[in-house]
């Protein structure tokens, strides 16, 4: 299938396609539709079918002429990712045989100023990749200075963490904060950048980006799920943007494709058989001439597993890190 048209090419896409190998008769989880670039590609393998999810009903509205090119093999569902498992099972498949996933804001969303995620364009302090939920303004204007500084610390990995939710604390005293270039200000006069380095903004967006999508959450459970519903051979690709989903994405396929057994100096442990072979020793990065193209693409890592036959591992418990109804409530 060659749709007419613009095609939107995903970061490292081609390296996606590559590792995820759909095939005739194959069933696909693209688990991040956004602009469709995924889909798109698997769909040009004859035969095969994809269910795309994206909690942003704007993509969602945005792939039906996709929806009707497909002649019936592709279908978009506005949900979480993280509830693939489900999402899968409405559309009676309890199995598939691959799932890819970008991970993160997607180009549409930082490009459209309206929706809150940019320093660089005014809009309305929102940050929601859905339409429901408190927004970043809504958590600036009640969370503690303790959160704050939390929320910023471990979620942008911002050194001045403290530095800046004293900053917003003072700040929202006199006024609300409500627009992107206000935090921006406000985050800028207690974060210094050397010319050259990124904005000094940069890291407490991501951190409220971060927390009012609960995306670290998200991915753990999206990652779990996609073992549950993948068929022995079915391949498990993702894509991530920064340090702190690359290191979710890489412990979980490290734990999962474990061998178990002890030492001569430990006894034998009880661990689950490896339930998936790693495909990516080290992740895969985008080359110079897709970095030039797309600056974005710099900080991107690919990394892939392929499903055993072994039962999936049980879920790991969440991180104790701040939890976004927690803070919400002043708990």
């Amino acid at each position: 299938m060659n749709p007419a048209g613009s095609r939107h090419i995903p970061v490292l896409g081609r390296e996606a396609i590559e590792k995820l190998r759909p095939r005739d008769g194959g069933v696909y989880v693209d688990a991040t539709f956004g602009a469709g670039g995924y889909s798109r590609a698997i769909l040009d393998v004859e035969g095969t079918r994809v269910i795309g999810i994206d909690r942003d009903r704007t993509a969602i509205a945005a792939g039906f002429d996709l929806v009707d090119r497909s002649g019936g093999r592709l279908t978009l569902v506005e949900d979480r990712f993280s509830h693939l498992a489900e999402v899968c099972a409405a559309q009676g498949i309890s199995s598939v045989d691959g799932v890819v996933m970008d991970v993160g804001v997607s180009s549409m969303q930082l490009d459209q100023a309206e929706r809150g995620f940019s320093f660089r364009l005014g809009g309305p302090l929102d940050m929601r990749m859905g339409h429901d939920g408190p927004t970043a303004a809504d958590v600036i204007a009640v969370a503690s200075e303790a959160d704050l500084a939390r929320i910023v610390y471990i979620f942008g990995e911002e050194r001045h963490s403290r530095a800046v939710a004293k900053a917003i604390v003072a700040a929202r005293k006199e006024a609300p904060v409500t627009t992107t270039r206000a935090l921006a200000d406000i985050v800028s006069r207690v974060v210094w950048a050397k010319p050259g380095e990124i904005h000094p903004a940069t890291r407490t967006f991501q951190a409220l980006r971060i927390f009012v999508n609960e995306e670290l959450d998200e991915l753990y459970l999206a990652l779990a799920a996609a073992e549950r519903v993948l068929k022995p051979g079915g391949r498990l690709v993702v894509v991530s943007f920064h340090s702190l989903e690359d290191r979710i994405v890489k412990t979980f396929l490290v734990e999962r494709a474990k061998a178990g057994g002890g030492s001569r100096h430990l006894p034998e442990v009880n661990q689950a058989p490896p339930s998936f072979v790693i495909l990516t020793k080290r992740p895969i990065t985008a080359g110079g001439d897709e970095v030039s193209a797309n600056p974005r693409a710099r900080s991107a890592k690919l990394r892939a597993a392929e499903r055993t036959e072994a039962a999936a591992h049980a879920a790991p418990a969440l991180p104790a890190w701040p939890v976004l109804n927690d803070v919400m409530r002043g708990g």
